[in-house]
C-alpha cells in the first residue's frame, strides 16, 4: 500500500474507515468526499435486489437497522460505538504491522462473527451509515437513523485517537526510550546538524572553572 496517496487498488468499502484514513492524513479532503458519495451510491444500489425478497424482505423491513426493543438509546449508541471501535481499532493493528496485512481480509469476517450475535439485537449492528441508509431508502424505515450516523463517528474517531496515541508512544520509546522529547533534542540525534552539534556541546558541557593554579616545578 502507498503511504503517500491511494492508488487505484486501494478500496474503502465504508466511510468511517476513510474518514481515518483522511484523518491520518492519507487521503486528502476531496478524496475522501469523493469515497463516501460513492459508498452511500452504492449502499442505495446494493439494496435494491432486497426488493426481489418480497413479503420475505418486507418482512424485516430489507434489512434495515433499527433499535432494538427494550433497549433504551444510549444503551444503543454505545453498541455502535464499541463495536465500530473495534473495528477500526482492527483495522489500524492489522495495517500497522506488515506480518498481519495479509490476514486482513480474514480479520474482518471472524470480528464480525463475534460481533454479531452479541450487539446485533441492541442496534443491528450497522457500523457504517452507508450500510443503514440504503436498506432506509428502500424500506422507507427511518427509525433512530441518526444512531447509525452518531455511533459511528463516535466509535471511529476514539479508535483512531487511541491507536495514534499508542503508536506514538511506541515510536517515541523505540526509537529515543522516552515518553516525550518536548524539546526535540533526541530527534535532532538522528540528523545532526554541524552548529546543533557544536551548540550542544557547549550546552551540555560547558568549560569548567578552574579549581585553583598549578605549579609548575
Amino acid at each position: 500500500m502507498n503511504e503517500d496517496k491511494p492508488t487505484r487498488r486501494q478500496l474503502f468499502m465504508a466511510e468511517i474507515v476513510t474518514m481515518g484514513f483522511w484523518l491520518v492524513g492519507k487521503l486528502t479532503g476531496r478524496s475522501a468526499i469523493g469515497y463516501v458519495v460513492a459508498q452511500f451510491c452504492g449502499a442505495v444500489l446494493g439494496s435494491l435486489p432486497l426488493l426481489l425478497w418480497g413479503q420475505m424482505g418486507s418482512s424485516i423491513h430489507y434489512g434495515v437497522t433499527v433499535p432494538g426493543k427494550g433497549y433504551s438509546i444510549p444503551t444503543v449508541i454505545l453498541g455502535e460505538v464499541v463495536t465500530t471501535f473495534c473495528l477500526i481499532a482492527a483495522l489500524c493493528v492489522f495495517l500497522g504491522f506488515r506480518q498481519l496485512r495479509l490476514y486482513t481480509p480474514a480479520m474482518i469476517p471472524c470480528l464480525f462473527a463475534i460481533m454479531v450475535p452479541l450487539e446485533a439485537s441492541v442496534s443491528g449492528i450497522s457500523v457504517n451509515p452507508a450500510r443503514s441508509f440504503g436498506p432506509s431508502v428502500i424500506s422507507g424505515v427511518w427509525d433512530g437513523w441518526w444512531i447509525y450516523w452518531v455511533g459511528p463517528l463516535i466509535g471511529g474517531l476514539l479508535a483512531i485517537r487511541v491507536c495514534n496515541s499508542l503508536a506514538k508512544r511506541i515510536e517515541v520509546a523505540k526509537l529515543y526510550y522516552f515518553d516525550s522529547d518536548p524539546d526535540g533534542r533526541f530527534r535532532r540525534v538522528q540528523r545532526p546538524q554541524p552548529c546543533e552539534i557544536v551548540r550542544d556541546l557547549k550546552v551540555n558541557f560547558p568549560n569548567p572553572k578552574p579549581q585553583g593554579r598549578l605549579i609548575d616545578r
